[in-house]
Parts: C-alpha cells; sequence; structure tokens
C-alpha cells in the first residue's frame, strides 16, 4: 500500500521516533509496514524514506541501495568522519526545495534489519548522505535546518 507523504511544516515531522522494541519486528503488522514504506519510497522516487514521513514515530527508515531497499530499525551513527562535504539535498517532505548541507563523509552504523538482527557497517558518500538524512528526521530534523544556500 502507498502511504501518504507528510510535508513540511505538518509537527509530525518534528517530533523525536520512539524505539521499537525488538519483540514488535517480527510481527506481521510492522513486516507490512517495511514493505509500504519500501513500496511508498518507490512509488515516490525517493532514494530514502523514514517513517515519520509518513505519520509514524517509530525509528526506522529505508535506504534505496544498489541491492535493493535496506530496511534499518533503531539505527544509530556510531562514528563519523571528520572530513566533510557539502552537496545539495531534496526531501520528499519539503517538496521543490533543494539546498546545499554540508555533512560528513563516512559514517559508521548500527541498526537491527528487517528481521531484528544487528547489524553494523560502513558508508560513504552519497549513501552515507542518504542515511544521515533520513536518521535526522527520526529526531525531528529537517534538511532546511541545516542548509547553507
Amino acid at each position: 500500500m502507498i502511504l501518504n507523504i507528510v510535508t513540511h511544516p505538518d509537527d509530525r515531522l518534528r517530533k523525536k521516533s520512539k524505539i521499537i522494541e525488538k519483540q514488535d519486528i517480527q510481527t506481521k503488522k510492522f513486516e507490512g509496514f517495511i514493505v509500504d514504506l519500501i513500496d511508498t519510497m518507490h512509488e515516490k522516487d525517493g532514494i530514502g524514506l523514514a517513517s515519520p514521513q509518513v505519520g509514524i514515530s517509530k525509528r526506522v527508515v529505508i535506504i534505496n541501495t544498489k541491492d535493493g531497499a535496506l530496511a534499518l530499525i533503531n539505527p544509530e551513527i556510531v562514528k563519523k568522519s571528520w572530513t566533510q562535504e557539502t552537496e545539495e539535498e531534496g526531501c520528499l517532505s519539503v517538496p521543490n526545495v533543494f539546498g546545499l548541507v554540508k555533512r560528513p563523509k563516512s559514517i559508521k552504523v548500527k541498526a537491527l534489519d528487517k528481521e531484528g538482527q544487528p547489524i553494523e557497517f560502513a558508508a560513504k558518500g552519497l549513501f552515507a548522505r542518504v542515511i544521515q538524512h533520513e536518521l535526522d528526521h527520526l529526531d525531528g530534523v529537517l534538511f532546511i535546518d541545516k542548509m547553507k544556500k
């Protein structure tokens, strides 16, 4: 099912999302929600989608990768590079607005996968940028808050 995208200035985009309990991850309802997030991201031509963008205040994001959609549950960045780069960003929740945002070039991420198993990996370049952008959503932060121009 394609979900509705919540757009700025909706207050739901500014809330800190809640941790997802491990026992909730393996429910049919949650599995269906992950599928709906993935379908919505693809339908809207996004490269990432965070659950607050569909009005659900839970700590889950979907990242589009060359190997398919990656679900990150309760994700956290455990390490950031000192080197940063400034690139243009946009957002499905802030339509028709683009701006330059400075972010760490590479990060290390810890999360649970869609089965609830722990994963840890390094990301760099656009992959790292998308993850950072989506994780900001989980804390109620939009790219326009960090935009330089």
